[in-house]
């Protein structure tokens, strides 16, 4: 377990790297906030390949015993990945949203929208 820790982490630096290097071009005052939400992208990165390795490994469905009962139930990683996939979205559209790639795409919508029809 210990082993797997090493690699989920070394996954999380090298997430974090590439993100870093992918939103450089950031006004140094949003830096701070593009910083914390890199940290926990790379986060829910590395979590999200652990997770999907778990439903590759146990699959969807597992057999659940509460007493002389048995069920199928939904893997609880499986609700895990899809609830962190969708905050995994989310904090990568945040990043994208404070590029000034972005920004520009924005303006250029804006002025679209602002010209009057002939």
């Amino acid at each position: 377990m210990i082993e797997q820790k090493l690699d989920k982490q070394k996954l999380i630096k090298s997430e974090i790297k590439k993100l870093t290097d992918n939103f450089k071009k950031v006004d140094a005052d949003k830096k701070v906030y593009t910083e914390r939400l890199i940290n926990q992208a790379a986060f829910m990165f590395a979590t999200l390949i652990e997770l999907q390795n778990a439903i590759n490994e146990e699959g969807t469905i597992e057999l659940f015993q509460n007493g002389a009962q048995q069920m199928l139930r939904e893997h609880p990683a499986v609700k895990a990945y899809n609830t962190m996939i969708k905050n995994y979205i989310s904090i990568v559209k945040q990043l994208i949203e404070l590029t000034p790639q972005a920004k520009d795409k924005g303006d250029e919508l804006l002025n679209f929208l602002e010209k009057k029809p002939k």
